[in-house]
């Protein structure tokens, strides 16, 4: 949807995400559900790597959550983005609407707000759909660097990934993210 002269900013452009309301703030979300992805962290790079794999709660034919406002409640460590954490969260994709918007960029051109288009996230291969799988209800354990094991089944957060599940000074390659997604999967 172009602008034209003398209509004013859209408000993602007029606002802080403080300022937003509630409605403003929940229509940032493109939809594509990528923080909905499982993650592993690299203990000694801090490097984050997104899987195949995806929150229980994730309708991935349509990319959005089966109980959204119970998700907390069923998946522990589920991260619900506020204006105020927003900022903390590095591992939140590059197209993140709420990052953009903090970060003073602009909305992409296939972004609902700016094209109208609710499909669009999908249809241009912005989104998780029809590429992604569910995790599993079970809940593997890798080892972190407390010692202690970190659950793998969180939809947001990133899971440390310690030196006894990658080869040594070996950075997170699609190869071994493929063989880590096949070992989780099958837990």
């Amino acid at each position: 949807m172009g602008r034209r002269a003398g209509m004013s900013e859209p408000f993602w452009k007029r606002k802080t995400l403080d300022e937003m309301t509630h409605e403003e703030w929940e229509s940032l979300c493109d939809g594509c559900a990528k923080c909905c992805l499982l993650k592993l962290e690299d203990e000694d790079t801090g490097e984050i790597a997104y899987t195949r794999l995806h929150c229980r709660l994730l309708d991935a034919q349509i990319c959005r959550c089966a109980d959204y406002e119970n998700r907390k409640k069923i998946v522990e460590d589920c991260v619900i983005l506020t204006p105020q954490n927003v900022a903390e969260i590095k591992w939140m994709p590059k197209s993140c609407a709420y990052r953009l918007v903090l970060e003073g960029r602009d909305l992409p051109e296939w972004h609902h707000l700016v094209c109208g288009d609710r499909n669009r996230v999908h249809t241009t291969g912005n989104s998780i759909r029809g590429r992604r799988r569910p995790s599993s209800t079970r809940t593997p354990k890798t080892g972190s660097s407390t010692g202690k094991g970190t659950s793998l089944r969180a939809c947001s957060r990133p899971r440390t990934l310690s030196r006894a599940c990658k080869p040594e000074s070996s950075p997170l390659s699609t190869k071994r993210l493929s063989a880590l997604d096949e070992c989780i999967s099958k837990c």
